[in-house]
């Protein structure tokens, strides 16, 4: 349904109201008011000349020279098609007049009065008379031809711009979506990578931690491959998520590291884009655990209607690995990227960084 309405159906049924209007209304008023055949004819063959007019600059002369900028083109046809259609016009008018009866003595010229039957006192004339009926016929046809070749080319481009602008929505669209996937492969890559490198420490240390975290490792896997595939996800995919993500990172920690995670236990499933907290989570135990001093990691999640707020701050420590500052901070540049791409004007975020403090904070407001 919603496609019919923004279609090519929905124009096409709207020219064949303003035709059975422009068509059938008149038949009730010529019925109502007897008015002659004459006039009936003149309404319904200028109406069929019109809309020839209309619809030949419509749907030919406008598309095929004047969106092709050929407007020297264009505006000799508009020219020919008026000049055309006014001869034939003019002829059927001729030629209806020829057959009304008693024409001839209900003209009125400039020079000679009307004679009729009834002979009454004598109507003070104009200033200019009356104008002949050919002359009449000619202006009335160069106003209502010109209002339908500009009528005509303003809707015929109206509608093209409409057009553009819905295809640059769609590229758009797809860019955009080609965008998320594209930092979503890389988030994905960088993800495992500093997974790995732990369960790789695990398996000389603890055979048995080594086998749970292969096994959480798998549930990850499991959601990267399909859950977060098909555009969003429910958010309570992602807290477990989450959650096996942090459970998988305690089974290196030490007694000197603090973890405090806070996730909601009642709150609306929204839904929400993948893999949107999880790149703060992984650079705050990247950067935030040391195993010869005192660490620190409080994540915290909060849900309010269509409004989630994160906070997740961690302690920094100096470690060997500020060597590797350089792809330290991929995963979190995509997702500042992917919080513009998604939520342009709707997401608040904050860093806050310290000597010995790394803060983030992410308000995400979903309309």
């Amino acid at each position: 349904m919603k496609d019919f309405f923004t279609g090519n159906k929905i124009r096409i049924l709207l020219h064949l109201l303003a035709w059975s209007i422009l068509l059938g209304l008149p038949l009730y008023f010529f019925k109502r008011w007897d008015i002659g055949e004459d006039f009936v004819w003149f309404y319904y063959i200028g109406s069929l000349i019109n809309g020839i007019i209309f619809y030949s600059n419509y749907l030919v002369l406008v598309p095929q020279y004047f969106f092709n900028r050929k407007k020297h083109r264009y505006y000799i046809s508009v020219l020919v098609l008026l000049a055309s259609f006014y001869f034939i016009s003019d002829t059927s008018n001729k030629l209806i007049i020829k057959y009304i009866p008693e024409h001839e003595s209900k003209e009125v010229t400039l020079d000679q009065p009307a004679v009729t039957g009834r002979q009454g006192p004598p109507k003070p004339e104009s200033a200019f008379g009356r104008p002949p009926f050919r002359q009449m016929h000619f202006f009335n046809y160069i106003f209502s031809s010109s209002f339908l070749i500009f009528f005509s080319l303003g809707l015929r481009v109206l509608e093209r711009h409409s057009q553009i602008e819905r295809m640059q929505k769609e590229l758009e669209k797809e860019k955009l979506n080609s965008e998320l996937a594209f930092l979503k492969n890389q988030i994905s890559p960088h993800f495992f990578f500093n997974t790995l490198n732990n369960i790789y420490s695990l398996i000389s240390i603890n055979a048995g931690d080594s086998q749970k975290a292969v096994l959480k490792l798998s549930k990850l896997m499991r959601y990267l491959l399909y859950e977060s595939d098909h555009g969003n996800t429910k958010l309570s995919n992602e807290i477990e998520f989450m959650n096996n993500y942090i459970d998988l990172m305690k089974l290196r920690m030490s007694e000197k590291i603090n973890l405090t995670v806070s996730f909601p236990d009642r709150y609306d499933d929204i839904s929400i884009p993948p893999l949107l907290f999880i790149p703060f989570i992984e650079n705050a135990f990247k950067h935030g655990i040391s195993y010869r001093e005192k660490s620190f990691i409080n994540i915290s999640l909060e849900t309010d209607k269509n409004e989630i707020s994160f906070r997740c701050v961690n302690s920094l420590v100096k470690t060997g690995e500020e060597s590797d500052s350089g792809h330290s901070g991929i995963g979190l540049e995509n997702v500042k990227k992917r919080l513009g791409l998604i939520f342009p004007g709707s997401h608040d975020l904050k860093i806050n960084k310290s000597e010995t403090e790394f803060e983030v904070l992410l308000r995400v407001r979903f309309l």
